[in-house]
């Protein structure tokens, strides 16, 4: 065992959370992937952390671009109550109020991602196995990112000035973080609207959504409007100039972002 599992092991042993697997890689294909291989073999608690990935993704089989030294993390959840879309809120909510984080002003932008002012920082990623268990993924871009697939504003936790980076600890608070989520998640995800919207990106201000359309089979509409928020069951709330609709899928823009 190398010093860094080491010492990684013994801040989650003194947090009383230790997994029964952890394993610290220098690249990988997808931490996702090793961590729902393991899961396969029966093993409850298990924690995969990679310095790069060679076919990281994020929702719907999009790439997610994983260059060498940023965080690319995945672990297990089981749940007492059944997944739905809360979960990825509740991860959120509580990553960006981790020790490391708070102080940052993070926010999260529905329904995955994780923000500094108008700049993506990092994504999750939850992957159910079963109704009642989950791979979740976090990638954090530690430094910056600079590829020319990339076409949305991106920041890293150097750029908005978080010194000194200790990056065993922000993995040590990324895996006890996901954990406390899930313990929200089964208490029924208390509050969730007044908590989230506490941290929304984006609220109150004109959006486009983009949604799929039970009238057109295979494509998709956007509707712009002003975004109030969420409610309790995570649907995000939309209104525009004729009505107030909710959503449960789909993917918001910022319309004429303040720079």
């Amino acid at each position: 065992m190398d010093l860094d599992t080491r010492l990684l092991q013994q801040k989650l042993t003194e947090a009383n959370h230790l997994p029964e697997v952890l394993i610290l890689k220098p690249v990988t294909t997808s931490t996702n992937d090793d961590v729902r291989e393991v899961a396969l073999k029966g093993i409850n608690s298990v924690l995969i952390c990679s310095r790069k990935q060679t076919q990281g993704r994020g929702q719907n089989q999009r790439p997610w671009i994983s260059p060498e030294g940023n965080i690319y993390l995945s672990t297990l959840l089981n749940l007492q109550t059944p997944i739905d879309g809360r979960l990825a809120l509740e991860i959120a909510l509580n990553i960006i109020q981790m020790p490391s984080f708070d102080a940052l002003g993070l926010k999260v932008k529905w329904p995955n991602d994780i923000y500094f002012n108008h700049q993506k920082l990092g994504g999750i990623l939850v992957e159910p196995i079963s109704s009642h268990q989950a791979v979740v993924g976090v990638g954090i871009n530690v430094s910056p990112v600079k590829d020319s697939t990339i076409h949305q504003d991106i920041t890293s936790l150097e750029e908005i000035g978080l010194k000194p980076i200790d990056r065993l600890t922000l993995i040590a608070e990324l895996y006890l973080a996901i954990q406390q989520a899930g313990q929200w998640f089964n208490h029924n995800c208390y509050n969730l609207a007044a908590r989230f919207n506490h941290h929304a990106a984006f609220i109150n201000q004109t959006i486009e959504f983009e949604h799929q359309s039970l009238e057109l089979k295979n494509g998709s509409i956007k509707t712009s409007g002003e975004f109030l928020g969420i409610q309790n069951d995570g649907a995000i709330i939309l209104k525009s100039e004729t009505e107030t609709s909710s959503f449960y899928q789909g993917r918001m823009r910022l319309l004429n972002p303040i720079k």
